[in-house]
């Protein structure tokens, strides 16, 4: 039954993608202004049909034409249930303070209706990832086809808590795209305690089934790929090139996902990632960035400048610029082996599209 479900799904997967591409080339202009679009994005196979994503974008005066060569772009991603810039950093902040074109995405299963009250398992950062990424995708297109100049080697990406996941995530499936993210306190990986609403998940339940005929059932392979600190996948990350810095904040007294997050930090820092971590004790916390070490940390939108403004800046000493190509130029395939098959991220039309291969033994 459960090689069944895995060939099921991988069908979908293949029929989606069919679908898809009759929608793709319908992708929305940038405003002139801040504002919000539109965006195709890829068809979940729990609700099949067409699907877009709302893109809030901000610019660093208000206005497409404060665009210049330093202005580099910044995914801002709410938290699980949340929508817009619910539970992460202000974009007009971002906007302004570090010279980006900022974005807010109400990627998969924004709001507490699909988040949490829904019946389908959350998604967890797979789809939702990929959403941030197209996202991120438009604006860099955009730009690059206006020949406007923007900084491509300034691409940024912060999230609280699901945010910090689907952060995390995005940097996973586009190893050679991002220059720095702050993850605040993300879900590190699908754990049982989060997927089977145990207790040691204090409360958060994402709905999955351990029945493999169930349409909740969540394969090996899912599961893996949905671990940012999977030791396999950091060395294919390590192998593909990845410069990103990544910076991880969590509090200490973290009840959701405390032990992941320590998991995660080890497995990188043993696979050679750029991880600087940031673990939030009581002598870090002054009522002002960080009021508290547990899950909420404090302050969103101050806390990126905080542990990480010297790099985020366009103009400093210490200011970081990715100087290689992205996975969006490099119009390559990104491949992460699980022990149930291959998940596929093509870039051949510079967006992502991603799709499972399962294995045939």
């Amino acid at each position: 039954m459960r090689f069944t479900a895995i060939v099921v799904l991988a069908a979908r997967l293949a029929l989606s993608d069919s679908r898809l591409h009759a929608v793709e080339s319908v992708w929305p202009k940038l405003p002139e202004r801040d504002g919000a679009v539109m965006i195709p994005a890829q068809e979940w196979p729990l609700r099949p049909g067409p699907r877009q994503v709302r893109v809030l974008v901000h610019y660093p005066d208000g206005t497409r034409s404060s665009v210049g060569p330093r202005t580099g772009i910044f995914l801002t991603l709410h938290n699980w249930g949340g929508t817009d810039c619910a539970g992460t950093a202000s974009p007009q902040v971002l906007a302004k303070e570090f010279n980006v074109v900022a974005l807010g995405v109400n990627y998969l299963q924004s709001g507490p209706e699909d988040a949490i009250k829904g019946p389908e398992p959350y998604d967890f950062g797979w789809l939702q990832g990929l959403d941030a990424l197209r996202a991120l995708w438009l604006v860099f297109h955009e730009l690059d086809s206006a020949k406007q100049p923007f900084a491509r080697g300034r691409l940024f990406a912060t999230g609280g808590s699901g945010g910090g996941n689907v952060t995390l995530m995005a940097n996973k499936l586009a190893p050679r795209t991002f220059t720095c993210i702050v993850d605040m306190c993300g879900m590190k990986k699908l754990s049982d305690a989060l997927a089977y609403n145990l207790p040691a998940a204090d409360g958060l339940n994402a709905r999955y089934s351990r029945d493999a005929a169930s349409p909740n059932f969540l394969s090996a392979g899912a599961q893996e790929i949905r671990f940012v600190g999977h030791p396999t996948h950091l060395a294919e990350m390590k192998r593909l090139g990845t410069t990103t810095r990544i910076v991880s904040v969590h509090g200490v007294d973290d009840k959701t996902c405390l032990g992941d997050g320590e998991e995660m930090v080890a497995n990188m820092q043993r696979a050679g990632l750029d991880i600087v971590p940031v673990w939030v004790t009581k002598e870090l916390v002054d009522g002002k960035v960080f009021t508290t070490t547990g899950h909420a940390l404090g302050d969103r939108t101050l806390i990126p400048q905080h542990v990480a403004g010297k790099w985020l800046r366009g103009d400093g000493p210490e200011s970081l610029e990715r100087k290689t190509p992205t996975d969006f130029e490099r119009r390559e395939d990104v491949r992460y082996v699980t022990s149930d098959g291959v998940y596929v991220i093509s870039y051949a039309a510079g967006f992502p599209v991603g799709r499972f291969e399962a294995s045939t033994k």
